[in-house]
C-alpha cells in the first residue's frame, strides 16, 4: 500500500546495496499545492465509496434472503460470501489504486502507516477524511437503492453482537486490524522486494486474504469492523441508537491494532530500534 523504492547495482538486489528509503517529514505544506495529492485523496474516496457500496450491498442481500427461524438458505451468500465480498474487494481496489495513493482505503492502514513515518501528517488525515467521506456517501447509495430492505436489515452497522462483552468486541478488533496492517506492512516491505526480487509477489493478494479472514473470525463478534470508515459509514446513514452503540470500540480497536502492528513491523521485525540507537551512539562518538 504504501510505495517505496530500493536501490539496486547492476540490476539485482542484496542486503549490502539495500536502503531504507528516508522517513516522510511529519508535515509538508508542499503536498497541498500539488495536484497528485490531491488526486490521491480523489482515488482514496471513490475507492473507499465502492468498497462500502459492494460489501454493505452484499450484507444486506444475504440478510434479506435469511429465512425467520434464522438458517441460510441455499440461495444466500452466507458469512463466507460477505467475506470473500469484503476480501475480494480490498484486493481489487488496492491493486486499482496503490499507484496513486497507496491503496489504503482504511483509516486505521493509514495510521499505522503514519506512525512508521510512511506518510505524513497532512497526507494522514486528509486521507482519513477522504476515507470517511467515501464511506458515508457509498452506504448512502446502498440505502437509496435498496430502501425496502435498507432499514430493515440493520444498513450492514456493524454491532457487537449479544452474548459478547465489550471487552472481547475490543480484543477482536484489535487483533483483526493487527492482522491486516501487519499483512500491510510485510505485503509493501521493499526490503523484502529487494531481497526476493526473483519472486513476484502481488502485494494486494495477501492484504485481500487477510480481510478475508479476518472477516471469517470476527464476523460472528462485531460483524467486523477493523475498518473505521466502514463502520462510521452505516453508523451515519442508518443512524438508530444500536448502530451507535459501543461504536467507540470500532475507532478505539482498529487504532490501536495499527499502531502495534507498525511498532512490531518497524522496531521488532525491522530492528528499528537497533538502528536509532546506533545512530545515536555514533552521533555521541563524534
Amino acid at each position: 500500500m504504501a510505495k517505496e523504492v530500493g536501490v539496486a547495482e547492476h540490476g539485482s538486489f542484496s542486503g549490502k546495496d539495500y536502503q531504507d528509503p528516508p522517513p516522510a517529514p511529519l508535515i509538508d505544506p508542499k503536498e497541498l499545492t500539488k495536484w497528485s495529492f490531491y488526486r490521491a485523496l480523489i482515488a482514496e474516496f471513490i475507492a473507499t465509496l465502492l468498497f462500502l457500496y459492494i460489501t454493505v450491498l452484499t450484507v444486506i442481500g444475504y440478510k434479506s434472503k435469511t429465512v425467520p427461524d434464522g438458517s441460510d438458505p441455499c440461495d444466500g451468500v452466507g458469512i463466507l460470501g460477505i467475506a470473500w465480498a469484503f476480501g475480494g474487494m480490498i484486493f481489487v481496489l488496492v491493486y486499482c489504486t496503490a499507484g496513486i495513493s497507496g491503496g489504503h482505503i482504511n483509516p486505521a492502514v493509514t495510521f499505522g502507516l503514519f506512525l512508521a513515518r510512511k506518510v505524513s501528517l497532512i497526507r494522514a488525515v486528509m486521507y482519513m477524511v477522504a476515507q470517511c467521506l467515501g464511506a458515508i456517501c457509498g452506504v448512502g447509495l446502498v440505502k437509496a437503492f435498496q430502501k425496502a430492505y435498507y432499514t430493515r436489515f440493520g444498513g450492514g452497522a456493524n454491532e457487537l453482537a449479544p452474548g459478547y462483552s465489550v471487552g472481547v468486541g475490543l480484543a477482536a478488533e484489535i487483533i483483526g486490524t493487527f492482522v491486516l496492517v501487519y499483512t500491510v506492512f510485510s505485503a509493501t516491505d521493499p526490503k523484502r522486494s529487494a531481497r526476493d526480487s526473483h519472486v513476484p509477489v502481488l502485494a494486494p493478494l495477501p492484504i485481500g486474504f487477510a480481510v478475508f479472514m479476518v472477516h471469517l473470525a470476527t464476523i460472528p463478534i462485531t460483524g467486523t469492523g477493523i475498518n473505521p470508515a466502514r463502520s462510521l459509514g452505516p453508523a451515519v446513514i442508518y443512524d438508530q441508537d444500536k448502530a451507535w452503540d459501543n461504536h467507540w470500540i470500532f475507532w478505539v480497536g482498529p487504532f490501536v491494532g495499527a499502531a502495534i502492528a507498525a511498532f512490531y513491523h518497524q522496531f521488532i521485525l525491522r530492528a528499528g530500534a537497533f538502528k536509532a540507537l546506533g545512530s545515536f551512539r555514533s552521533s555521541s562518538h563524534e
